[in-house]
């Protein structure tokens, strides 16, 4: 099956490609994947303490001595596009499994269902940045703040934003070059 990004499949071929138990397991496993690494990045292992811990003296290593202050910026800027991209993940993850199940759905023009598609994207990954957040709210070595759920939600709409972006050039370039 070709890239869902780049046109929208036929309905009996999306009926083929998500038939059955698999067919669901197929279209939606890359949405649990990427909220398994979600959970697994909202424990302690992974709070801003334990992992300057191990990343600093890879830097290091590199890079030579970094003085603390050059060091604590860097490191958040670091996690903070963590965030951006990760979610920027989810949010690629959700779309594509949204596309391919709202697919299915015969009534739905181009737009609608592209929109519909982009923007259950966008909520999905504002629902989980939010659950993300309150739930390491309750850990002691973690924070839960609200700018990260913006964060987190911006990377998701700005990556789902470009791949709309890239696909529309994509095919108006393919537009041009086919006689």
């Amino acid at each position: 099956m070709r890239s869902v990004y780049l046109r929208r499949p036929d309905v009996a071929e999306l009926r083929l490609y998500s038939a059955g138990r698999r067919g669901n397991i197929r279209v939606w496993w890359p949405v649990v994947v990427a909220l398994i690494v979600i959970a697994i990045e909202s424990t302690n292992t992974f709070s801003s303490e334990n992992t300057s811990g191990w990343i600093r003296p890879i830097f290091e290593r590199i890079f030579g001595h970094i003085n603390d202050t050059v060091w604590a910026w860097g490191h958040h800027l670091a996690r903070k596009s963590g965030h951006f991209t990760g979610y920027g993940g989810l949010a690629l993850t959700l779309l594509r499994a949204w596309l391919l199940t709202l697919g299915l759905r015969d009534g739905l023009t181009l737009g609608r269902w592209r929109w519909g598609a982009f923007w259950r994207a966008v909520a999905g990954t504002a629902l989980v940045a939010s659950l993300d957040e309150l739930h390491q709210a309750f850990i002691p070595s973690r924070t839960g703040v609200f700018s990260d759920v913006v964060l987190d939600t911006v990377g998701g709409t700005v990556l789902c934003g470009m791949v709309w972006l890239f696909c529309g050039w994509w095919r108006k370039a393919k537009a041009t070059t086919d006689f």
